[in-house]
């Protein structure tokens, strides 16, 4: 990696300060030019097959923030300028995002905007719950908090899937008390009948042996069947308990789960016109609920590609036992995961739900793939006020495994104390992050290669190679200019200490790299001319107050231009014999140490 003399001087300042860094052993002066000093790759990485270029500007030059077009409120969301991360620091800056499922309790204009000044990355619509005539209300003011006071809040609606579910027939829960009888049938039947609950799938009983253990909601309820009826179970109450509306019912045999094929399609008739509504109002994500294979999410992909004018993401629900089976390919084919452990608690022993998150958690990770940890964060939060400590320690744990995104579901939707629970989750996530920081917990994260490609494999040593710098260098942040955000996510996927500022002119981009740990999006007009765009973004975040002059940050781009003739610096980079893996035709790739003037 060749380094301007200049460029020299200033990194040997900074590492002089960060003895971790052995400056004699991985600098040289440049074979090429007695002016540039180098470092090999394989120092760094292991790997020398690639020569990256670093420029150093020790002068930035300034231009008007008008020349970048951006939107409205000048590409920064809102709530990121009122942080005032000079005034904390950025390390100070949360990096664990936070989504909010949007119900009753916090539907409002007011609510939602208080959920946005709290945090919110992502506002989450649950669409088997209420109208789609109540979620097209919603989703419009999340909007309109975006357009009109300048908020970065993503929108996700979550599809209902198919599965097994019974219902006894009222709006309210119904208690069953140990040692009652009741019947479980897939018999129809309208209203309320006592002691009876009706199934939604046919074949509910078939495979069910006598003293098997009908659990319902993973244990809310639990109940020991004494005879088969027909189409009907005739079961005996163990452990009394709540039958809420519309309960999940699982059976277990000697501790294990009985498996039962109910032959239910992922996505329902149901869930297609959800889907279709979630294109027509632009929504930027869609959770699959119930997946257990690829199939489904590559038919909801090739669906979505071929009917939205917009990219929209496509996020899969790990939340059945046989989705645990083929968690790898569903997560290569997903955009994301959400570990919805509520669900998933159904159909494994709960003792395992720790283990599956974190080995779900690494797997996204080693995959590139944002993982969202959801259920029952903060359960005790619908009703009180603050949350149990177990609580506490079950989110700070999600945070050090460096999930992406922790998610509220009924304690904001439902819950008197959504804004409340918001905040634990801001406050506890920025708390175990310095932690993992000054544990050093990054240095234990070893990715394995993703690219196949040569310039896949470029792209992920630039990315590795410029975190470590990052963290070694002590810079202030990594900005990064993305036009479809993956050089944004490979920089993500390295945990580093530094906030990465992401610049990208792709909106549906932007909307999806707030999920990704650490990312912060911004909104700007991307030239063919990098300089220029460095440049004018560097002025534009100093007219923000988010950086300082003398500040360092360290600069990535993967911009593609979009006319070859229009080279510009970093076109005379990649003519140079001297760096001839630098770039490629289609993409001009770098990292560059910048100082703040």
């Amino acid at each position: 990696m060749a380094i301007s003399q200049d460029s020299a001087i200033f990194c040997r300042q900074i590492i002089s300060k960060n003895p971790a860094v052995d400056f004699k052993n991985r600098f040289s002066r440049s074979p090429v030019s007695p002016f540039r000093f180098c470092f090999n790759v394989e120092k760094f990485k292991g790997s020398d097959k690639f020569k990256i270029r670093v420029m150093s500007g020790v002068e930035v030059g300034v231009k008007s923030a008008a020349s970048l077009s951006p939107s409205s409120n000048s590409g920064l969301d809102v709530v990121t300028e009122r942080e005032k991360p000079r005034e904390k620091g950025f390390l100070g800056l949360r990096k664990t995002k936070l989504v909010c499922t949007i119900g009753p309790a916090c539907c409002s204009a007011e609510d939602l905007e208080r959920l946005a000044l709290g945090g919110m990355n992502v506002a989450r619509f649950n669409m088997g719950h209420n109208t789609r005539e109540w979620h097209r209300e919603g989703i419009r003011k999340v909007k309109r908090l975006n357009e009109e006071k300048g908020f970065c809040v993503s929108v996700m609606i979550d599809t209902e899937g198919s599965q097994p579910e019974v219902d006894h027939g009222k709006p309210s829960p119904v208690k069953a008390e140990e040692g009652s009888i009741w019947y479980f049938t897939s018999k129809k039947f309208r209203g309320y009948r006592p002691f009876t609950v009706q199934a939604n799938c046919e074949g509910f009983s078939e495979g069910v042996r006598l003293g098997d253990e009908l659990l319902v909601d993973g244990g809310k309820a639990s109940f020991k069947v004494l005879d088969k009826i027909g189409q009907a179970l005739r079961c005996k109450c163990s452990d009394a308990g709540l039958l809420q509306p519309r309960a999940k019912v699982s059976f277990w045999r000697d501790g294990r789960l009985v498996e039962k094929n109910y032959e239910l399609p992922t996505l329902s008739v149901k869930d297609w016109f959800d889907i279709y509504f979630g294109i027509s109002e632009g929504v930027d994500m869609i959770a699959l609920s119930f997946v257990n294979d690829a199939d489904a999410v590559n038919q909801l992909k090739n669906y979505l590609s071929s009917t939205s004018s917009k990219s929209i993401r496509v996020l899969a629900k790990i939340e059945s036992s046989k989705s645990l089976q083929k968690l790898e390919e569903i997560v290569e084919a997903s955009d994301g995961i959400m570990v919805a452990r509520g669900d998933l608690g159904v159909e494994i022993p709960l003792e395992q739900i720790p283990a599956v998150q974190e080995k779900i958690t690494q797997v996204c990770r080693q995959l590139n793939k944002p993982v969202i940890i959801a259920s029952e964060l903060l359960e005790s939060m619908i009703e009180y006020p603050t949350p149990t400590r177990a609580e506490v320690a079950d989110v700070s744990e999600a945070v050090r495994q460096f999930a992406d995104a922790l998610m509220l579901s009924g304690e904001s939707a439902i819950g008197s104390f959504g804004q409340k629970a918001l905040s634990v989750l801001h406050t506890t996530s920025s708390r175990m992050e310095l932690w993992s920081r000054e544990k050093k917990q990054h240095n234990g994260l070893h990715q394995h290669q993703l690219g196949l490609s040569l310039a896949e494999k470029i792209a992920e040593q630039i990315c590795n190679s410029a975190v470590e710098m990052a963290n070694n260098l002590s810079v202030e942040a990594i900005f990064v200019y993305t036009r479809q955000g993956h050089m944004a996510s490979l920089l993500s996927r390295n945990r580093p200490c530094p906030p990465i500022f992401a610049f990208t002119n792709d909106a549906s981009t932007r909307m999806a790299l707030n999920l990704q740990w650490g990312v912060m999006p911004f909104l700007v007009d991307l030239s063919d001319d990098a300089e220029a765009d460095i440049s004018t973004t560097i002025d534009l975040m100093k007219t923000k107050g988010m950086v300082k002059e003398g500040d360092a940050v360290l600069v990535v781009s993967d911009v593609i231009p979009s006319s070859q003739s229009n080279v510009s610096f970093f076109g005379k980079l990649f003519q140079s014999k001297v760096i001839p893996s630098f770039a490629t035709a289609d993409v001009i790739q770098s990292i560059q140490v910048k100082t703040i003037a």
